[in-house]
C-alpha cells in the first residue's frame, strides 16, 4: 500500500494514543509527537502526508506551526484540533491557510472523514506537480527524454528525483540507448547547469594518455610535458564529469578514481599539492559491472562507490510504443538540419518500424530517420535485408492486433502533424468525434506530439 503519513501533534498523551490508534487501524502511517517543533525536521515539499496539530501547546503553538509548515510548502494540509473557546481562532486560521479544524471531543468518524479528504487533496497536489514537471521536461530546450511508455515514465521520474541532488550516478544501458544524452539531461536539470559538462570516453583513449587527461600535469612531469595542463577533473570543477564506458578504465586508474570519489580532490601529475574539487560524476556502462567485479575485471569497491544511484535505461524494444514519436522527433531534427521536407510515413513503414527489434537502439532509429529525410521514398526499411521477426505462437488475436495497428497509425499521424487534430483528421479521413473516441480509447494526447 502507498505510504500515507500523518504527523499527529498534541501535548495530551491520551489524545495522541486514542487518535493515533484510530488512524493506524485504517492503515495510516502515524508519527505522534508531543511538541510542534519536532514536526518541522520531518517536512519538505515531497512530504506525501498531512499534519494534525492541537492549537494550544507549550512552546510552539499549533498556529505557529501552521505558519512554519506553510513556509516549507503552503499546500501541505494542516488540520487544527481546537478546544473550547478556540473556534473563532481556528476559523481565522483557515483563512490563513489551514485545511480544516475539528473540535474536542471529536468522534473517530469525524476524524477519519477529515483526514481522508485532506490526504486525497495532498495526493492530487503532488500528482499535479509531477505532471507539470514532466510537461516542462518534455518541452524544455536541450536534451529531452521522449516517450510515454511506462518504462520511460519511470525513467523520467527517477531522473527528476536525483537531478537536483549532488549524488553521483551510474547509468546502465545497451549501446545506443542514449546514455550520453541522459547524462547531459541530468546536468542541464541540476544546479550545476551553468558550469562545465565534461565528457570523456574511457574506452576511446590510450591507457598512456588517460591519466594525464583526467588529472592534468605540471610542466616537466614527463618527457613531453612542456607546459602545465588542466585535466578533465579540474575542468569539471563546479560542474559534471561524464565517464562513458567506465568498464574500459584500466584497473590501475580505477584505484585513483576511487580516491577522487572519496576525497573530492586530485593531484596533477608531477605535483604533491591536493586540489579540492566540487564536481558530480556520472559514469555510464553497457556491461554488468557487478559480474565484472566478481570476475576480477573491475574493482568491487569502485563498483559499490559508483552504484549509489543507478539508472537503468530501457532498450528500444522494451518501449516499442514510443517508436513513432521518436522517429518523428529525429525526422524533424534532420529536416531542420538538411532543409528537407519530411515525406509522409506510410502505414506499411510504421508497421516495419514497430516490428523491428532495434539492436542498435535509439541510435539506429535516429540514423534511419535521417536517411529517410535525405532519401525520401528511396529509403528502404529493410534493415539490411533482415526479415521481420515472426510473431510468437502466443501472439494476440486479430482484434488485439487491429487495435495495436490502429493506435500506431494514429500515433504516427499525430506525430507527423505536430499534434494538430485538424491535419490528423484530414490525413486519416475520420470524423472529429471518431478520432477523439479512438484517442481516448488508446490513451493518446495531442499535446504529447507537439514539436
Amino acid at each position: 500500500m502507498t505510504s500515507r503519513p500523518i504527523l499527529l501533534i498534541d501535548d495530551d498523551a491520551h489524545i495522541r494514543l486514542s487518535a493515533g490508534q484510530t488512524l493506524e487501524l485504517e492503515d495510516y502511517q502515524v508519527t505522534a509527537l508531543d511538541r510542534a517543533d519536532k514536526a518541522l525536521p520531518l517536512l519538505d515539499r515531497r512530504f506525501a502526508g498531512i499534519v494534525i496539530t492541537d492549537i494550544n501547546m507549550p512552546g510552539m503553538t499549533g498556529l505557529e506551526l501552521l505558519r512554519q509548515v506553510r513556509q516549507v510548502d503552503e499546500e501541505i494540509p494542516v488540520i487544527l484540533v481546537t478546544g473550547f473557546g478556540d473556534i473563532s481562532m481556528a476559523v481565522g486560521a483557515i483563512r490563513n491557510g489551514a485545511y480544516d479544524f475539528i473540535e474536542k471531543p471529536f468522534s473517530a468518524d469525524l476524524l477519519l472523514d477529515v483526514v481522508h479528504r485532506a490526504l486525497e487533496k495532498r495526493a492530487l497536489t503532488l500528482e499535479n506537480r509531477q505532471l507539470r514537471q514532466e510537461l516542462q521536461a518534455q518541452s524544455a530546450p536541450g536534451p529531452r527524454i521522449i516517450g510515454n511508455t511506462p518504462a520511460v515514465q519511470q525513467l523520467r521520474r527517477l531522473v527528476q528525483a536525483v537531478a537536483e541532488t549532488p549524488a553521483d550516478v551510474l547509468l546502465m544501458g545497451e549501446t545506443g540507448t542514449g546514455k550520453d544524452l541522459l547524462a547531459r539531461y541530468i546536468h542541464e536539470h541540476s544546479p550545476r547547469r551553468e558550469r562545465n559538462f565534461v565528457a570523456i570516453n574511457c574506452g576511446g583513449m590510450p591507457e598512456s594518455l588517460i591519466e594525464s587527461e583526467l588529472f592534468g600535469h605540471e610542466k616537466g612531469a614527463f618527457t613531453d610535458a612542456k607546459e602545465k595542463r588542466i585535466g578533465k577533473f579540474e575542468h569539471a570543477h563546479g560542474g559534471t564529469l561524464f565517464l562513458d564506458e567506465i568498464e574500459s578504465m584500466p584497473m590501475s586508474l580505477q584505484v585513483k578514481l576511487l580516491r577522487v570519489l572519496e576525497e573530492r580532490a586530485i593531484e596533477r601529475l608531477g605535483s604533491n599539492t591536493l586540489i579540492p574539487l566540487d564536481l558530480r560524476i556520472i559514469a555510464a556502462t553497457k556491461a554488468d559491472l557487478r559480474a565484472r567485479a566478481e570476475a576480477g575485471e573491475f574493482r568491487e569497491d569502485l563498483y559499490y562507490r559508483l552504484n549509489v544511484v543507478r539508472i537503468d535505461i530501457p532498450p528500444l524494444r522494451a518501449r516499442a510504443q514510443d517508436i513513432p514519436m521518436l522517429f518523428q522527433h529525429f525526422a524533424l531534427l534532420a529536416s531542420t538540419l538538411y532543409e528537407r521536407e519530411i515525406p509522409p510515413l506510410s502505414a506499411e513503414r510504421v508497421h516495419r518500424l514497430m516490428s523491428h527489434d532495434w539492436p542498435g537502439n535509439v541510435r539506429e532509429l535516429r540514423n534511419l530517420a535521417e536517411r529517410y529525410v535525405l532519401l525520401g521514398e528511396a529509403c528502404t526499411f529493410d534493415f539490411d535485408d533482415r526479415p521481420i521477426p515472426e510473431r510468437e505462437p502466443a501472439a494476440p488475436g486479430l482484434a488485439a492486433r487491429v487495435d495495436q495497428f490502429e493506435k500506431t497509425l494514429i500515433q504516427a499521424e499525430l506525430a507527423r502533424h505536430g499534434g494538430s487534430i485538424k491535419d490528423t483528421l484530414a490525413s486519416l479521413k475520420l470524423p472529429r468525434k471518431t478520432l477523439y473516441d479512438k484517442m481516448k480509447k488508446h490513451g493518446l494526447d495531442k499535446n504529447d506530439y507537439k514539436g
